[in-house]
């Protein structure tokens, strides 16, 4: 691996990037080759290292060249830094990597469809669903696009793994990450060392399951953020009770569907909402711009929509064909108006839209290869750590996955909301759980519960602060 300088968008003194030629097609590895491009902070003490701990923090298409300095800043601990090389990678089709496009519109790259309080709303997601199939199968980039799987990304992980010299990775996935982590424990399973799981995706990936149950978590999730305005009334105006702050979202959608404000629609309303709950750092951020909007100003940063400078196409057009090539999603537009119709009951804050129709239900190919089956069989090393409350990756699909992995795995269950365990400013005994495990192996030996702890991110530094930040936006994106 011959190690240089980064891009200067992640150039840093501390971090060392390369370039890895792989198999677009791992059937005929003899054929064409795409770029994989990947990053790495060395360890600090290299007489006491260990190895190698490879990061994937999210997605479908989330770019992790800078990941491992990013979490490093954020207060990894010093043995820690010392038992590993530090791995990072921008999985294929993304940033740095041979990317890819669709050439969305900046509309389109908000890929979660419009909350649907009718049928007939269901057709016109359907149709614009099929606006973005269709550019991605219209793109420069389409002959990639079907080999954009996580099946593929975990093969390259072992591309990565071997290029490096290693007999074993230990892994640390956030998220989506989750499941790419877990394929890979799947398909290589020897070749596993430490592996730690945190927000855990269900087993079947992000698929139209997956989809809905974002709008569970959202459920699980708002009350933390309900409570935490009623405290603050006097600073908001959001409600004095948690329970009128609840009446205020419902009321704030439907005004908002009515009468957009500063292009802020009810259906963007909810989305935005959905994405500042995932850390507590950004409640502030969210009081704030529903404070503006109930006198019916828009948001000066205009907190509801994804970060400045938003997703790049790379990142998107790996999200949707990672989507799509995983799992066959259904094609009948019937079937996502009887889904939307149980989920805008079962949960009505985000539930119209999640469980509509995405991209995927008019997807140019089907899948290239079957979903990779999670088992009990195999090493026992994985460690899953979970929130109670989680947004975006809420309890139930930690439960399932932590079914199908059996004895392999121990889960850390988190009384805490937000999406994230393994970041040191949240919660003490979960953080504590994830580096216990990956610098001493210690594993917890049945499943383990951690209590509740008083928000510590008033003692960040600036340092700190910044690269929590940067983590809250990435995982915004997706």
């Amino acid at each position: 691996m011959n190690w240089g300088a980064c891009p200067a968008d992640v150039a840093s003194p501390a971090l060392q990037c390369a370039s890895l030629e792989v198999p677009l097609d791992y059937r005929h590895p003899d054929g064409k080759k795409i770029s994989v491009a990947i990053s790495r902070l060395p360890s600090a003490e290299p007489a006491k290292r260990r190895g190698v701990l490879l990061f994937n923090p999210g997605g479908p298409g989330g770019p992790g060249l800078a990941f491992p300095l990013t979490w490093a800043n954020l207060g990894a601990p010093a043995s820690l830094l010392a038992e590993y090389d530090l791995i990072g990678f921008d999985p294929r089709g993304v940033g740095h990597s041979t990317p890819v496009s669709c050439d969305l519109s900046p509309e389109q790259l908000v890929i979660v469809p419009k909350y649907a309080h009718k049928r007939e709303e269901v057709v016109q997601a359907s149709a614009t669903a099929k606006q973005i199939a269709r550019k991605c199968a219209d793109s420069a980039s389409a002959p990639i696009l079907p080999y954009l799987t996580t099946a593929n990304t975990a093969r390259d992980m072992d591309q990565i793994r071997a290029a490096l010299g290693e007999a074993k990775i230990s892994y640390f996935g956030l998220s989506y990450g989750t499941y790419l982590g877990g394929v890979y424990a799947t398909l290589f399973p020897d070749r596993t060392d430490r592996v730690v799981l945190d927000s855990v995706v269900g087993p079947t990936g992000v698929d139209v399951t997956t989809a809905r149950r974002f709008g569970e978590g959202m459920q699980d999730r708002f009350p933390d953020f309900a409570k935490w305005a009623a405290v603050r009334n006097s600073i908001y105006g959001l409600g004095t009770t948690p329970a009128e702050v609840t009446a205020n979202f419902f009321k704030l959608a439907d005004k908002l569907d009515q009468h957009p404000v500063g292009g802020i629609d009810g259906s963007l309303f909810r989305l935005g909402t959905h994405g500042l709950t995932y850390q507590t750092l950004s409640f502030p951020k969210l009081a704030q711009t529903w404070q503006a909007l109930l006198h019916d100003q828009a948001s000066p940063a205009d907190s509801l929509r994804l970060p400045a400078a938003g997703p790049e196409q790379s990142q998107r057009g790996t999200m949707i064909s990672v989507l799509c090539g995983d799992n066959a999603w259904p094609r009948s537009i019937s079937t996502y108006q009887r889904n939307v119709a149980h989920d805008r009951v079962k949960y009505p804050m985000l539930g119209g839209a999640t469980a509509n129709v995405w991209p995927c239900a008019h997807w140019a190919s089907q899948p290239l290869e079957p979903p990779v089956q999670f088992s009990d069989q195999g090493p026992a090393n994985l460690l899953l750590v979970q929130n109670l409350r989680d947004p975006a990756t809420p309890l139930s699909g930690a439960l399932d996955t932590r079914e199908a992995f059996g004895d392999r795995a121990r889960m850390v269950t988190v009384d805490q909301g937000g999406h994230g365990v393994g970041l040191p400013y949240l919660n003490s005994c979960g953080f504590a759980a994830v580096t216990d495990y990956l610098v001493h192996g210690t594993r917890p030996d049945t499943d383990k519960f951690c209590g509740a702890e008083a928000n510590v991110t008033r003692s960040l530094t600036p340092q700190q602060k910044q690269a929590a930040d940067k983590i809250t936006d990435l995982l915004r994106q997706y």
